[in-house]
């Protein structure tokens, strides 16, 4: 576990992970790694805090579970993993060998082209050469899924099994460490969380989930992005490039 989780997350975490929910929770993701395919790579699982640590959380935008095809999870909910194509053998952590497809634009999950279409039409930035959302993350934004692992071809396969009460307290930490931040909040699901952040510090923005089933119904042209800019740019912070 120690080689999963980078410092200063792992200081902030370490209590939780010796809770008796964690430990049980560990071993349920390990038995699971070495009997099935399970994505993110072992090595990415973490993938959400360790690219963006704690004292540089800027925004955060809440997921459910991670794809669960190959190639697509990298551990940053939404994002598509192009990075995977380079990384042939993504890992043997627990006794596993993954193998990365080639690279196809095409399977870009429908959700991901709507908030980057979303993001385009909002701020004018022209839509990005690939659906990696990792540049977000090194400015800022925790890519946070509510449950971090899935079986393959099984979506919300590991839900259940404790995920959601841990990242439930990476949220309460980022409320509470965290003087000014941007909650995304897409969708029924992510919505529930509200009740874990402090309004009075951090700036909430609620719509439907990007889903092609709901984006029509209030997720476009809500101009999320441009509003989050806004905030942080008011609080004397760095504006995220979307």
């Amino acid at each position: 576990m120690d080689r999963l989780i980078v410092k200063p997350w792992a200081d902030l975490l370490i209590k939780e992970m010796q809770k008796d929910y964690f430990l049980s929770l560990w071993k349920f993701v390990e038995y699971e790694y070495t009997v099935n395919i399970c994505y993110p790579p072992a090595h990415k699982i973490f993938a959400a805090l360790n690219e963006c640590p704690p004292n540089k959380v800027k925004a955060v935008i809440l997921g459910q579970d991670p794809y669960h095809e190959e190639g697509q999870a990298e551990g940053l909910c939404f994002s598509f993993g192009e990075g995977l194509q380079s990384e042939m053998v993504q890992t043997d952590l627990f006794g596993t060998l993954n193998t990365a497809p080639s690279y196809n634009p095409k399977r870009w999950p429908p959700s991901l082209k709507n908030i980057l279409r979303e993001v385009s039409d909002d701020t004018g930035a022209p839509l990005p050469a690939n659906g990696s959302l990792l540049r977000w993350a090194k400015q800022g934004v925790l890519l946070l899924n509510a449950t971090l692992t899935v079986r393959q071809g099984q979506a919300n396969s590991h839900s259940g099994h404790g995920w959601e009460v841990f990242t439930d307290a990476i949220i309460s930490l980022v409320s509470k460490h965290c003087t000014h931040a941007v909650f995304f909040l897409w969708g029924s699901y992510a919505q529930k969380k509200v009740f874990l952040i402090d309004k009075s510090k951090h700036l909430i923005l609620q719509s439907p989930h990007p889903s092609p089933l709901s984006a029509h119904r209030g997720f476009f042209g809500t101009h999320q992005f441009s509003e989050a800019n806004t905030f942080l740019r008011s609080n004397g912070l760095e504006e995220i490039i979307w």
